[in-house]
């Protein structure tokens, strides 16, 4: 096909998706095809590596499921996750300055977790070191945001979801939590580790083809939401924790990183008796406010 049948190709593309009532779905169809056509251009893709990527995008989808959210693996490796965190973030906030960053909700959220009182424990049960967690939620100018929420999940302490372990959640090391009157919050779970994201699909064979390295450095997710202010999707990732530098889907910001104390057995802060060791953390919560 010559250059000019290519690009003639790609303008009769465009001009079928102009058809859609809708602006901005036609913005972003004739945009992707634009995109499209030039990565094939640029790589003179070939039938058998066109065959392959349909291939791929197939098995993403056969594999995936309500427990088992491949694409949204996908798109976290790819680093797109993050770009969309980061100008969702950027849009919302009117570039406010202050405003705890955002990062990847990740493959493992499930709606429904059970609220727990003030300083109880979400991982009641489940394997792994204790730790204590303590902050503030406020305004970016500091201003403490009573009743806050606070919708929280991670793994366990080998770093694996309630959702690897069984077809249903359990809810184990999820909860809601609602800071105080000064805007304060506590609870107890465990000190996350690093782990492997799922690498038994076409995600992980994709990560293996190209050598990738698949952990995540141990980190702990978080909603943090409060009325009249931009709700942030985020972590809190352990200061030493490995991989720090090598997350498998770029959601690691420097910002969202805190050392987690350790304890010998004894009193904690809040008055409970510890029979083994422990760790304490902490971190302010900064939302910035809707806009007008």
């Amino acid at each position: 096909m010559s250059d000019y049948n290519q690009s003639l190709l790609t303008s009769d593309v465009v001009k079928a998706f102009n058809q859609s009532p809708d602006p901005r779905l036609n913005l972003l169809m004739t945009t992707l095809v634009k995109h499209l056509h030039a990565f094939a251009r640029e790589v003179d893709l070939t039938p058998a590596e066109w065959m392959a990527g349909l291939q791929f995008l197939t098995k993403t989808g056969q594999i995936s499921n309500e427990h088992r959210a491949e694409f949204i693996l996908l798109s976290d490796i790819l680093g797109l996750s993050m770009m969309v965190v980061s100008l969702t973030q950027a849009r919302e906030s009117k570039s406010i300055e202050g405003a705890t960053e955002a990062t990847v909700e990740g493959p493992f959220y499930w709606p429904g977790a059970p609220d727990v009182a003030l300083g109880g424990n979400i991982a009641e049960g489940v394997v792994g070191e204790p730790a204590y967690y303590t902050g503030h939620v406020t305004d970016v100018a500091g201003k403490p945001l009573p009743n806050a929420l606070l919708d929280l999940w991670s793994g366990d302490g080998d770093g694996t979801y309630d959702v690897q372990l069984s077809a249903t959640p359990t809810m184990q090391a999820r909860g809601k939590i609602r800071t105080d009157e000064h805007g304060r919050y506590r609870f107890w779970s465990i000190r996350p580790t690093y782990y492997p994201i799922p690498s038994d699909g076409p995600v992980g064979e994709l990560m293996r083809a190209t050598h990738r390295p698949i952990n995540r450095p141990g980190h702990i997710h978080m909603m943090v939401s409060a009325e009249g202010h931009v709700p942030v999707t985020t972590h809190l990732f352990v200061a030493d924790s490995p991989f720090l530098d090598q997350d498998a889907v770029f959601g690691k910001r420097d910002s969202l990183v805190v050392p987690f104390a350790k304890h010998a057995a004894g009193t904690a802060p809040d008055g409970t008796v510890m029979d083994k060791p422990y760790y304490t953390t902490s971190y302010d919560f900064r939302l910035a406010p809707l806009p007008a």
